[in-house]
């Protein structure tokens, strides 16, 4: 398997599950439903975790176009790998929502409120206010690739590694997901958006294209900022 195979498929899996479980605690008649905030970041955190176990060994498992673009603004990734990369994590986003469509289809029609069935593909703000969004995505986003670079350096047991970068998923969504929803992967948000916009969803509303800037430039440049500071701290 290439490596951008498998930054295809590990964002695939990771969408699949991720607005999954978001899929399954928002839609009316979801056993799932009203599941909350805490079952919303595990999931997301094994999400990350699982293809990182499957592909990691292959790509590294980056699986998120700002981890592939801080790497390479600090030399460990190599700059002409970033477009497949970012090409195979953006068109494995929107087939991994076009699963999610599919495992929750008659929930589609059921749920009658457009903003949830959108929130089930895309981030939606707590409080619409662009500025703090997108300090929140920055923030969030540098936090994660500072994580990611400093766990990298820790000498773990054989598999460990993956399933601590699951928990820190887990903990930025617990402390610092509640604003925005904490895309903290451009993937994981543009990916899911436009198959929102293209999908024949029952009854949905639009895709909130003037927000949808935020959840790409914010993780993108927190994630260089991360990178960055990880190279001054180190």
């Amino acid at each position: 398997m290439s490596t951008f195979m498998a930054e295809f498929f590990g964002t695939l899996i990771l969408v699949w599950l991720g607005d999954g479980v978001v899929a399954s605690v928002s839609l009316n008649k979801s056993k799932g439903k009203d599941g909350g905030w805490i079952v919303v970041t595990l999931a997301w955190g094994l999400a990350v975790a699982i293809p990182a176990y499957i592909f990691g060994g292959i790509s590294g498992a980056h699986i998120n176009p700002a981890v592939t673009i801080a790497n390479a603004v600090i030399g460990n990734f190599n700059w002409a790998d970033v477009p497949g990369y970012v090409g195979a994590q953006m068109l494995g986003g929107l087939v991994g929502a076009t699963l999610v469509w599919l495992t929750y289809l008659p929930h589609f029609k059921a749920t009658e409120d457009k903003e949830t069935k959108r929130g089930v593909f895309c981030t939606i703000p707590a409080i619409r206010d662009f500025k703090a969004n997108f300090l929140t995505e920055f923030l969030a986003t540098g936090l994660l690739v500072f994580g990611l670079l400093g766990l990298g350096q820790v000498k773990m047991a054989a598999g460990l590694n993956f399933l601590i970068v699951g928990l820190l998923i887990v903990v930025i969504g617990l402390a610092l997901g509640g604003p925005t929803g904490y895309a903290i992967n451009p993937a994981r948000d543009l990916g899911p958006r436009i198959a929102h916009a293209i999908l024949p969803i029952s009854g949905k509303g639009d895709s909130d294209w003037s927000y949808s800037w935020i959840p790409v430039v914010g993780p993108i440049l927190g994630g260089i900022a991360g990178a960055l500071l990880f190279t001054l701290v180190f």
